[in-house]
């Protein structure tokens, strides 16, 4: 079975080293680059087309949002993770919105940095619904989002959710359907939204109200 590839991203050497050890220790997981500015990061999903990038939302030069924003921007991103050192840091939240698959703390175990490379390389998003909520908060933005895109009534069961950031798998659990028939209501709900991903959804549940943020 092919590794997932993975480029990580960091402008503190013994923090890269350190992370590359613990996912080349992983028999699924092998990195491929590495670098320390978002420069770097663009060159090497260029240059070597991984699967995921790791990489630090503080640098200098090419900070991990902008990075995210440009990598975004190309045919074919890569699944994005971003490190972080704080869950408040509101870097995280534009990192988010720009296209991010999720955030990791620095200070996470390794086996919660593996897992999150698993899951963003295998199409689920690392979502937070407290760190959308706040985003939503700040935006202020309402509207009948179900009425506005004609949301059946499965599909709003499903966004919500999604909200709760329940992976597909998790959400045929709660719902008694099938995994495939949950990945078709996603789909059908990231048409309609107009959304890029699962975070972008879920960002657009929150910001209308569709989804309270108390």
């Amino acid at each position: 079975m092919k590794s997932i590839s993975v480029v990580l991203i960091d402008d503190e050497p013994l923090v890269r080293a350190g992370l590359a050890a613990i996912i080349d220790a992983d028999q699924g997981l092998e990195v491929i680059g590495e670098g320390d500015d978002g420069a770097e990061a663009i060159e090497l999903v260029g240059r070597l087309s991984p699967d995921v990038v790791v990489m630090d939302v503080h640098m200098p030069g090419l900070d991990g949002l902008e990075a995210t924003r440009r990598l975004m921007a190309r045919q074919a991103p890569p699944r994005i993770l971003i490190l972080t050192t704080f869950d408040s840091d509101d870097y995280v939240v534009e990192a988010l919105r720009a296209g991010a698959d999720g955030f990791v703390l620095k200070r996470a175990q390794p086996d919660e940095l593996i897992r999150a490379v698993h899951t963003v390389a295998g199409g689920e998003a690392l979502l937070y619904p407290q760190k959308i909520r706040d985003m939503a908060v700040r935006t202020g933005q309402r509207e009948n989002l179900a009425e506005s895109v004609g949301l059946s009534g499965r599909e709003q069961e499903v966004l919500t959710l999604m909200a709760r950031g329940l992976s597909n798998a998790e959400i045929a659990g709660e719902m008694f359907l099938g995994a495939e028939t949950v990945k078709t209501y996603v789909s059908s709900l990231l048409s309609k939204l107009g959304a890029r991903d699962r975070t972008q959804a879920v960002i657009r549940a929150f910001e209308s109200g569709f989804v309270e943020t108390a």
